[in-house]
């Protein structure tokens, strides 16, 4: 019994094609893991970003509170007082910036 043993033979397109696909099926995951880490490296940053905003904004409404701390009537009547001045309704000029 001799069997005939045909060799199969594959296309030039054909070998084309099958080299095309296990490139595919090896560089899709591997495309997915990069872009997957590329988001994730993105979000950190987003992250720290809004820690930085937050950290700022505490910043911004604790000066804000210096600020009218320092300009409260009191504290000048006080500081008028050791350097000697008065406190004179009279002298006060309102600005307004509202173009009155």
């Amino acid at each position: 019994m001799s069997k005939n043993k045909k060799k199969l033979k594959l296309l030039k397109g054909e070998k084309f094609m099958y080299c095309l696909l296990v490139v595919l099926l090896l560089a899709i995951p591997m495309f997915n893991v990069y872009t997957s880490s590329l988001l994730s490296e993105t979000n950190n940053e987003v992250e720290k970003l809004k820690s930085n905003i937050e950290d700022q904004e505490l910043t911004n409404q604790s000066l804000s509170m210096q600020i009218d701390e320092l300009a409260s009537l009191e504290n000048i009547e006080k500081i008028a007082e050791e350097y000697g001045l008065s406190y004179i309704n009279d002298n006060i000029k309102i600005v307004s910036s509202k173009g009155e």
